[in-house]
């Protein structure tokens, strides 16, 4: 019988003893583990060997990003920079994994001094191409860690990171002194999570990492910082994307199968394609969107209803 626990550890506590872990969750083709030292759950490297982010979007998902509408993506990443604007109303910032970019594009526009990587190909080459922006193709590992940053942020990315206590560590060497680091996960604690368990849709072999509030805070105190909030966060672009457009297709080929494998029928620039269609309206109609979402959002982060936390650390030591 194969070992899936081999080379395992835990990156919150450290924990590598093969008989102090436990399989929390079986889904097809891979398991979840939970450390039975500090309950942290994530996914063995047994079954992490094949998974690359290089390729992760296509030309088809970057030609249906270029059909989308800047405008709503910059309005919705303004929500993201109110919380930032707390803690550092300007200084350098580090996005980690830019993706498209617009996070990036409107931090610009609101005076931050921005700078970012990705790794994956197509978003790395509208962001810099298209959004003529100052982002680079490289290994974060590989960064000068002469460049510091008064804010560093990491949107849905740690989640896809074997070494999530390698990165944190990183990032601490890379902020300056008194800087911030602004992470968003998907939070195994939520109400959502809790109730779907291995059936929640954020549960997937591109996510290895499952954070909840103790765990997150645990791994930043580690690495020196000191946990200055934590807020849901209720995407509601991925609900339109991965709830909605899967339940109508479900519908409409009057389909008999779950949520998880309508999701798996649909690709990427499908998702961006559908979600353009909320977009491409006229002005005042994305106005009046724009201004239900942003309700919405506030609303639902007030009563902590929401599958992904916003974490924001500051550098301590």
């Amino acid at each position: 019988m194969e070992d899936i626990f081999e080379d395992i550890k835990c990156c919150v506590c450290g924990n590598s003893d093969h008989k102090q872990f436990k399989v929390k969750y079986t889904k097809d083709n891979f398991s979840v583990a939970e450390c039975n030292t500090c309950s942290f759950l994530f996914i063995p490297p047994y079954f992490r060997k094949k998974i690359s982010y290089e390729n992760y979007k296509d030309e088809s998902v970057a030609n249906a990003v270029r059909q989308g509408n800047n405008w709503v993506k910059i309005e919705r990443h303004k929500l993201r920079y109110k919380l930032i604007r707390k803690y550092k109303s300007s200084g350098k910032l580090f996005d980690l994994g830019a993706g498209w970019g617009h996070f990036m594009l409107t931090g610009q526009m609101l005076g931050y001094d921005v700078y970012g990587i990705e790794i994956a190909e197509q978003p790395y080459l509208y962001a810099k191409n298209d959004l003529k922006l100052p982002v680079d193709h490289i290994d974060f590992f590989k960064m000068d860690e002469s460049k510091t940053f008064d804010i560093i942020t990491m949107w849905d990315v740690l989640e896809h990171i074997d070494k999530a206590d390698d990165v944190i560590e990183k990032c601490f060497k890379l902020n300056s002194k008194d800087g911030i680091l602004v992470i968003q996960v998907p939070q195994i604690d939520s109400y959502i999570a809790r109730k779907y368990k291995q059936d929640w849709k954020m549960m997937g072999l591109d996510h290895v990492n499952y954070f909840g509030k103790k765990t997150i805070t645990r791994l930043l105190e580690k690495h020196g910082y000191r946990v200055e909030t934590i807020k849901s966060s209720f995407e509601i672009k991925l609900f339109i994307m991965y709830t909605i457009l899967p339940y109508l297709k479900r519908k409409k080929a009057k389909q008999e199968v779950s949520q998880a494998e309508a999701n798996k029928q649909i690709n990427a620039g499908e998702r961006q394609a559908y979600f353009n269609k909320f977009t491409n309206k006229p002005m005042w109609k994305l106005k009046l969107y724009m201004l239900a979402h942003n309700l919405l959002y506030n609303t639902l982060s007030l009563f902590n209803i929401g599958e992904e936390m916003i974490v924001v650390a500051r550098k301590v030591k």
